[in-house]
Formats: structure tokens, sequence, C-alpha cells
């Protein structure tokens, strides 16, 4: 087998394509145009400020990366159980099903200042908002996705008085398996996004901190080097997803 025939074109090579010809917009708009640092420094002004303090990024990133881990963790968690309960319980369901979608539709960065009243400043308020942002998306995906089992297969379980816990591992959970992981990647982006909102409001440290700091300071340079941490840092964990989602599926 070739090389060529083993390497997914459209997948990973269009995209670091695109990404190198960015790059090379980027570098050539500040050669040409002469902008100052202050304004948009070049790809060799920021990959310079990373390589002079690498340690002040990945200690930032660890902390970041924390907040969005156990956020995000226990967000997902939460909404999956929830979805479960709600999607058993057909008078909970039409009870908070209707509020849990209008929920989605709110500025969740209004959450932030009201935490920050009554919890302060601090890494189990920047968790908690982190976890508040992703729950809507799973628990709204994962109860829709819970309903789309094909009525015939569940009346064909009925009538073999087949046990609840056997009719949700053999039709209803991979049914909803698409709905499931389409919330969990959505929650995965709002987990990055929600977890530099908190490090601006509710916490001290981590990259949204930094970005924060360097963009009072007017260091373009320092704020476009965080985000060149961040962004394949959001990017990986969407991958593991898919990847976990893919093996999933397989099996």
């Amino acid at each position: 087998m070739s090389v060529a025939s083993r390497v997914p074109f459209p997948d990973v090579v269009l995209p670091v394509s695109g990404l190198v010809a960015a790059v090379a917009c980027w570098w050539g708009l500040t050669a040409v145009l002469a902008l100052p640092p202050y304004v948009l420094p070049s790809p060799v002004a920021v990959g310079t400020r990373l390589a002079e303090n690498p340690g002040l990024y990945l200690s930032n990133a660890v902390e970041t990366l924390r907040k969005i881990t156990i956020g995000g963790a226990t967000g997902i968690a939460t909404g999956f159980v929830l979805a479960l309960v709600i999607s058993e319980v057909s008078l909970l369901r039409r009870a908070i099903y209707p509020y849990l979608v209008a929920a989605r539709v709110l500025p969740k960065i209004a959450i932030a200042p009201i935490l920050l009243i009554y919890l302060g400043v601090g890494f189990g308020t920047a968790v908690l908002f982190v976890a508040l942002i992703v729950f809507f998306p799973v628990v709204v995906g994962t109860a829709a996705g819970l309903n789309r089992a094909p009525d015939s297969h569940l009346d064909l379980l009925r009538s073999v008085d087949a046990d609840p816990i056997r009719t949700f591992l053999s039709v209803r959970l991979p049914h909803a398996l698409p709905d499931v992981f389409a919330g969990v990647k959505q929650s995965v982006t709002l987990a990055v996004v929600g977890a530099v909102v908190a490090e601006w409001i509710l916490s001290n440290d981590g990259l949204g901190s930094l970005i924060l700091v360097a963009s009072e300071n007017v260091q373009v340079d320092v704020m476009l080097a965080s985000l060149a941490v961040l962004l394949p840092m959001g990017l990986l964990l969407y991958g593991g997803v898919s990847l976990c989602y893919r093996a999933v599926a397989w099996r």
C-alpha cells in the first residue's frame, strides 16, 4: 500500500495546507504593509515570543486544561444522567425539557457575574462555570437521542419481557449515540470558550488571564502566542471526542 493511499487527503492535507496558506498571508501582510508589532506582529515575532518563555505558556495551558477537563467532565456527566432521568419519567420531561431548550439560547457569559457575586474568584468557580456551559448541549442532545429508538424494536423487546437495562443497552443507547456525541462535541468546544471566559472574570491564571493581561498592556504578540497554544488544545480535544465516537460506533 502506497503512502498516498494511507493518508486521508481531504481530512489531513487540506486543513494543513489551509493553515500554511493563512500563515503565509499573515506574514506577507505584515511584511508588505510594514505593520508595527502593536498592530499586528509577524508570525516570526509570535514564534519568538513563544520560544523565549515556553514555561509561561505551558503552565498557563495546564491550568486552562484543568478547568476544561474537570468542568467539562462534570457538566457532561451531569447532563447525561439528567437526560436519562427525564427520558424515563415523562412527567418530568414535560416539566423540565422546554426550559432546558430555552436555556440554550441564553448568553452563558451572563452567568459569570452572578457566580462572581455568590462564590467569588477561584478555581472552583471557574470549573462550575465551565460545567454549566457544557451541561445544556449534552442534556438536550441525549434526551432527544434516547427517544429516537424505533417503536418496532421496543415492542419486540417488550414481547420477550426484556428488562429495562437490556432494552437501554441494546436499542435505545445505540440509536442515541449520534445525538449524544453531537452534544459532547459541541460541549467540548464550548468548554474551551467557557474556560477562557472564566479566566477573564472568575480566575487569575490560565491562558485566558494571560490574554487579558496582554491586552491591557497592548502586547499583541503575547495574545497571539496564547491563542496559538489554545487553538491546538481545542482541536485535540475535539479530535479525541471524534475518535471515541468512531470507536464506540464501530463496536
